[in-house]
């Protein structure tokens, strides 16, 4: 299975003046600064994964389909490196870190080179992609104004650095985790609504049963979420 593999030849990433490859879905509703919605994919996927979503988001939004850095196969790319031994995630945290700086430095410039609003930043995040969006926004919540986190984590550095920012309790957070999830354990999600809570962060916390996957129902109470912003 594609998210137990350990590809040790991932060469590291010099993050300046670096963007990330990407898709676009315009906004479907004009206007002069549209919000923007950034999808962050799971380990040994690429962009073209969540962009498969696009089209049903909110018309008013401009879409952003990230791909990540690390390139672990044809057509298979990561944030990090990862491994599962004895069923537990073990990480490479500089190239997490690394990741994280580019999202950051990638919002900026997506913000500037399509003219979104930079007050109205969203991140949906699947596994892998979940846990960027924790760490982005989290540790930066002056850049993004809520993230979606489907089947992730917070990682322990993240834990480490969150922001004394005030906008840390501004942040809008959709918590989306299976009871049943395989790869990342349920008991990951349980333990970040307790960070979240810690730090005074709006949660809206949602709980389904098909593993570690994003379900329809969960997919139109995302929409929804997002509809509200």
């Amino acid at each position: 299975m594609i998210l137990s593999l350990l590809i040790s030849s991932i060469p590291d990433i010099n993050t300046d003046n670096i963007t990330l490859n990407y898709l676009v879905r315009q906004p479907k509703v004009q206007s002069d600064k549209p919000p923007l919605l950034i999808m962050l994919h799971g380990m040994g996927s690429n962009e073209k994964d969540l962009f498969n979503f696009a089209n049903q988001m909110d018309e008013r939004f401009l879409v952003i389909s990230a791909q990540a850095p690390y390139r672990l196969g044809e057509n298979s790319f990561g944030w990090y490196e990862v491994s599962f031994p004895n069923g537990k995630p073990q990480i490479n945290d500089v190239q997490a870190e690394k990741s994280s700086e580019m999202l950051i430095h990638f919002i900026d410039q997506i913000v500037e080179k399509h003219k979104a609003n930079p007050e109205k930043v969203y991140l949906m995040g699947f596994s892998q992609g979940a846990i960027m969006s924790f760490s982005v926004g989290l540790t930066r919540p002056d850049k993004v104004s809520g993230m979606a986190c489907f089947s992730g984590r917070i990682l322990q550095k993240t834990k480490e650095n969150i922001s004394p920012n005030k906008k840390l309790k501004a942040l809008d957070v959709l918590l989306v985790h299976s009871t049943d999830d395989n790869i990342l354990n349920y008991q990951y999600a349980l333990e970040s609504q307790k960070v979240l809570d810690r730090n005074g962060i709006k949660t809206q916390f949602i709980t389904d049963e098909v593993g570690h996957s994003i379900s329809q129902a969960s997919l139109g109470k995302f929409k929804a979420w997002l509809k509200s912003k």
